[in-house]
């Protein structure tokens, strides 16, 4: 019965986030914007990247330009999927104000949370596809569906977004007992992700602690794994050249790992900490 139940509530908190996504306007316009934003976000990065190769040195402009894009693009499931699983809770307590109602249905809110980052992390794939798109036929990034090492990507791909929903989950447990904050936790989270896992630069760029910082992150070796095997932008970062594959995808594996425990954790905890101290009707709309 229990099973039965959290599947329907997988289910249909996925087809809930999905409606709240994209319902705010007509099919063909959330369409158009959902190609029109990934692309115009990136073409930010890609003005500033050919600005300052102009004033540098154009003779490995080719190879950063790559590593960049590829990591920007990816860089989008951190941003909306971390960001989206906290904010979930922000939302239906503050905006909707139904989480108290969710709480006293059978469904289990922790299930109902993975739902609706199911959604989200769909709706970012489709943005992810679109800018690889755009940068292959438009900026001559070297990616070609049949180089790609499909036996890497798929399990680093997974892997990645997992560890990237533990560190969500971990923050939602947090957010249970903060005020309207989360919004700006959330950008700093995201801000160190983008700063010291090799985003848009090489981690050789980083000071000796900032790489022994990015080398505990998982998403540091996910970024990595993922140019590797998708084979654009790769091998430039010498921070992380000299690991292997093989070692890189044991690390990511057992970071993920302890990452997704310690998460469960602290999302327990925050969740009965709200419960006892009255804060699931909690508003703080000031």
């Amino acid at each position: 019965m229990a099973m039965k139940i959290n599947r329907n509530t997988f289910k249909w908190s996925a087809w809930l986030g999905w409606q709240m996504e994209s319902n705010w306007t007509r099919p063909f316009i959330f369409a158009i914007y959902a190609i029109v934003r990934p692309i115009a976000a990136s073409l930010i990065l890609v003005v500033m990247f050919y600005v300052i190769t102009y004033l540098g040195d154009p003779s490995t402009a080719r190879a950063n330009f790559d590593f960049l894009f590829i990591g920007n693009a990816f860089f989008m499931y951190i941003a909306q999927v971390l960001f989206g699983v906290t904010w979930i809770i922000h939302d239906d307590r503050e905006h909707y104000r139904t989480l108290k109602y969710i709480y006293i249905s059978p469904a289990n809110y922790f299930v109902y949370i993975l739902g609706r980052t199911l959604s989200k992390i769909l709706i970012t794939t489709f943005a992810v596809i679109i800018t690889l798109a755009f940068g292959v036929i438009f900026l001559e990034v070297p990616l070609n569906p049949l180089g790609v090492d499909w036996l890497l990507f798929i399990p680093v791909f997974i892997i990645g977004l997992l560890s990237i929903i533990a560190f969500g989950l971990a923050l939602a447990g947090i957010s249970f007992l903060t005020a309207k904050h989360t919004m700006g936790m959330n950008e700093g989270i995201a801000g160190v992700f983008y700063l010291f896992c090799g985003v848009i630069f090489p981690l050789s760029v980083l000071p000796d602690w900032g790489i022994s910082f990015a080398k505990i992150l998982p998403v540091t070796y996910w970024l990595d794994l993922i140019r590797t095997s998708l084979g654009a932008g790769a091998g430039i970062d010498t921070a992380v050249a000299g690991t292997s594959v093989e070692v890189s995808l044991v690390v990511l594996i057992i970071s993920t790992i302890g990452f997704a425990l310690f998460s469960i954790g602290t999302f327990k905890l925050g969740d009965n900490l709200a419960r006892r101290k009255g804060y699931l009707d909690m508003t703080t709309a000031y």
